[in-house]
This record gives structure tokens, C-alpha cells and sequence, in this order.
């Protein structure tokens, strides 16, 4: 079953009711809370929540909001953290056994710093798989997060818990990681939009052991939510060397870009994806609606090879250097294929590791190419829909690791392209399915405008 989407509301509507005074940040807040209190039991999309610190902030923004002097668009408006970034007086442990929670956490990710700065209401921490390693979301020290739309199938991963969260209404908007789809993937899932941005466009605090590959993005109920979460994230941090410069403007302006007659490219399957029959009916008939609405598509594939094998290796060895600095013993305590994974990424060589990284350079010049004649790339997020919750691929499926089933979103992460999944329909047993759009490194704005038409057009809330 759905969630009630009726009692949700977004982050733009939340904003708007507390400068017309209809309500306040605290009523928001309160309502959060409760809807976490009375649902998390069976979603499990937090593993922390810190109420008395929401309520308190709350009230902070609520004096601001009636003095006439909002910190931002977004103050008051109740928010949420994957367990992958650091956060100022919480226990980062990323899902893992094998980090202690009891030493001082004193220091805040450029992600959490900006969202304290601009006044959003930090409900708590979310769930992820051990280190964000996988698609899906489950761990020996959090348990299995389950998806709103039917708490028998995941929610995906690795940002599965702050998806299940917003799809939940358990607090408007939340900050994930996606390192080979980790926002989009539970985004598609759960029925609500994810957006990965170029990379470094949002600054990590950490570097992250997997490279180019991670990016940080928002997660949200519209695409409007994410363009304004989005100006408040994308601020340069001096702790992130690849960090990118301001934007000249709003991506709250941006977003609502005219992009009719603009040419987007419709690749069903890139060429190679065996897609669910009932999902790809769906992507299309949203695409042909783009098409009818002025958006020039064509159908036509990027002209590249699954380029997993490469992937691979880039995610083996950063798993598997990040967990050599693990104390003594970490391996009995790990997820089994966590484990695995550090064991494959130690069999790789220096000269492996460079080849599969100019693997990732052609495929960004393959992917440059192709958008000298495409503005956009439009493909299904997913190309299936949410299987069994507790499982690392579908049953029977005969697949032996996610991104076996993920095979339209890693190969962005590897090119470094903004890319953002839009829900656009259900499947006849309920299950939200999502809608790609890619852009050239740098096209943020551009991505977050198609989306928009996307949402006009194919209305999925």
C-alpha cells in the first residue's frame, strides 16, 4: 500500500505555511517526530533521532519565522542525515560493528555544517549498510530498512533509510551519498526524487576511500525541494580540494528553466539492460508525454559497454583500503559480503586500478561526445522494481551482487555526471518506478529543469 501521501507535505509547501503564519516549525517538527515514533518500527529508516535537539531548534527557527528573519527558505523545515556523514555531538558509525561509538564526535561534514548554518531542523541519523557498500539497505548492526510503499521490499541503498524516511513523511528532506546509485536507487524505489549532482559540486568531509566515484545529494518529495536543498549543500568547503566554485545564481531560479525544444536522447536499455517488462512500459509512456510536451526526444543509446568490470575494480580497492585501516579482528564483525569485497579489492593490482580508471576517462569522453548532440540522457533509474527486503539481489534472479541489478546508475557515478531519478508511476502491485535524466558534467541546473517538466508532465504524487 502507498503511503498517505495526503498528510505530506514538501519542504517548498512547509516554507510557504510558515511565512503566511499557517504554521510554524514546531508543528512541524512535532508532527516529524510522531510520524517517526509511530512508524519507524516498521520501516527502520533511522538509528538515531535526537528529539530534544529538533524540538529546540525548532523553536529557535519559530522565533526567527515570527520576527520576520529567516536564516534561509528552508528554516524550520524538519530534515534528516545519512549515518555516512559527520555530525557535531552524534556517533557517525556507518552502519558498521566496528567503530566505536564512545570517543568524541566533534566535528561536523560540510554537509551538516550547511544544513546548521541555514537553519533546517536536524531530526537525526539514517540508516545505511555497512560503510555504504552495497544497493540496498540492511546491516548487522541496524538491521533490514524496509520501503513505505510495502514493508516487505526494500527500500534500496546505500541511502535507503533517508528515502524510506522522506517517502514516509518522516521529515521533508534528508541528505544521502551515492557512490554507484546510492541516491537514486532508493529514490526510484520508494517513489520520491533523488539527485546526485556533479561531482564535487557538493563538498565530502572525509574524502571518501572510493574516490571520484562518491558524491553527496538531496533527497526529497519534488524536484523544486531538491533544488533548493541543493543551494543550500552546494557551497564551497576549503576541506574539499575538488570542490567546486558557487554557482552565479539560484538553482531555485534554475530549476524552473523553459527546456521545450531542448534534444533529449531515450535509451530503454543503453544498449545491453534486460529491463522489466511492466517498467519499461511505464518509463516510456512517461517519455512519449515529455515528448508530447515539447521536449524533443529520440530514441538512441550512448554507444558504450556495461562497464561494470571496471566499476568494480575502482569499488573493491577503495573498500578495500578503507577497511585495512580497520582494528584487528574487524573482519569477524563485518557484513559477510562486505567482507568479500575487501577480499576481492586486495587481489588487485596498482596497474588494474589504473587501467579500469582509464576506463572511466573514456567513458566520460564517449559520454561528452554523445551530449554534443543530446542536452539530455533519459533512461529507467531502475530496471526493476523493489524486490524482497533482506536480500542482496532478487530471489532466483541467479545474480551474485548489486550492481548486477544496477546497471543505469554506476556508469554515471564513473563519469561524474549529474543525474537525478523522478518517480512516474507505479506498477499493478503498487511499486514506484523512476525515471532518469542525465546531463553533462556541470548541468545541474539543466538536470533539475528537465525533472521539473517531468514532474508536470507525469504527475507521481
Amino acid at each position: 500500500m502507498a503511503p498517505n501521501t495526503s498528510t505530506l507535505l514538501t519542504a517548498s509547501e512547509l516554507a510557504a505555511a510558515y511565512s503566511a503564519g499557517e504554521l510554524s516549525p514546531v508543528e512541524a517538527t512535532k508532527s516529524a517526530l510522531e510520524a517517526i515514533e509511530g512508524k519507524d518500527e516498521d520501516y527502520n529508516a533511522y538509528c538515531l533521532v535526537d528529539a530534544d535537539a529538533a524540538m529546540t531548534q525548532a523553536k529557535e527557527s519559530e522565533a526567527r519565522w515570527r520576527d520576520g528573519h529567516p536564516i534561509g527558505w528552508l528554516d524550520g523545515v524538519p530534515t534528516s542525515v545519512k549515518d555516512m556523514f559527520l555530525s557535531k555531538g552524534w556517533p557517525t558509525l556507518r552502519g558498521s560493528k566496528c567503530i566505536e561509538a564512545d570517543q568524541p564526535w566533534e566535528v561536523d561534514s560540510p554537509v551538516t555544517a550547511r544544513l546548521r548554518e541555514n537553519g533546517l531542523v536536524l531530526l537525526g541519523k539514517t540508516t545505511t549498510p555497512e560503510l555504504g557498500w552495497k544497493g540496498v539497505t540492511d546491516s548487522r548492526l541496524c538491521g533490514i530498512t524496509r520501503n513505505p510503499w510495502n514493508a516487505a521490499r526494500t527500500a534500496g541503498g546505500s541511502s535507503g533509510g533517508s528515502a524510506a524516511a522522506v517517502a514516509a513523511g518522516m521529515g521533508a528532506l534528508s541528505v544521502g551519498t551515492d557512490g554507484g546509485g546510492s541516491v537514486r536507487i532508493p529514490a526510484s524505489f520508494c517513489g520520491i526524487v533523488g539527485f546526485k549532482p556533479t561531482h564535487g559540486r557538493i563538498p565530502l568531509y572525509p574524502a571518501s576511500p572510493f574516490g571520484a566515484l562518491s558524491h553527496a545529494g538531496p533527497m526529497a518529495l519534488s524536484v523544486d525541494d531538491v533544488a533548493l536543498l541543493l543551494d543550500v549543500l552546494a557551497l564551497p568547503d576549503f576541506r574539499d580540494p575538488s570542490a567546486l566554485p558557487q554557482l552565479v545564481g539560484t538553482y531555485r531560479e534554475a530549476v524552473r528553466r523553459d527546456v521545450r525544444g531542448l534534444r533529449a536522447a531515450f535509451s530503454p536499455t543503453l544498449g545491453y539492460v534486460d529491463v522489466d517488462p511492466e517498467v519499461a512500459r511505464i518509463v516510456a509512456t512517461a517519455v512519449t508525454a515529455l515528448d508530447e510536451a515539447g521536449l524533443h526526444v529520440e530514441q538512441a543509446d550512448p554507444g558504450f559497454q556495461d562497464p561494470k568490470e571496471a566499476f568494480w575494480v575502482l569499488w573493491s580497492t577503495g573498500a578495500a583500503k578503507w577497511l585495512d585501516s580497520f582494528p584487528a579482528g574487524s573482519a569477524d564483525l563485518l557484513d559477510p559480503g562486505l567482507r568479500l569485497l575487501w577480499e576481492q579489492g586486495g587481489t588487485y593490482t596498482a596497474s588494474d586500478y589504473l587501467g579500469a580508471n582509464a576506463d572511466r576517462a573514456a567513458l566520460g569522453i564517449t559520454m561528452g561526445e554523445f551530449h554534443s548532440r543530446y542536452d539530455v540522457l533519459i533512461t529507467p533509474t531502475m530496471p526493476i522494481p523493489a524486490f524482497e527486503a533482506g536480500a542482496d539481489v532478487p530471489a532466483g534472479s541467479g545474480m551474485q551482487s548489486w550492481p548486477d541489478w544496477t546497471p543505469f546508475t554506476y556508469p554515471f557515478n564513473m563519469t561524474q555526471q549529474p543525474a537525478i531519478s523522478v518517480p512516474v508511476g507505479t506498477t499493478a502491485a503498487g511499486l514506484p518506478v523512476g525515471l532518469q535524466v542525465v546531463g553533462p558534467r556541470h548541468s545541474d541546473d539543466l538536470v533539475l529543469a528537465v525533472a521539473r517538466l517531468v514532474e508536470e508532465v507525469v504527475p507521481a504524487r
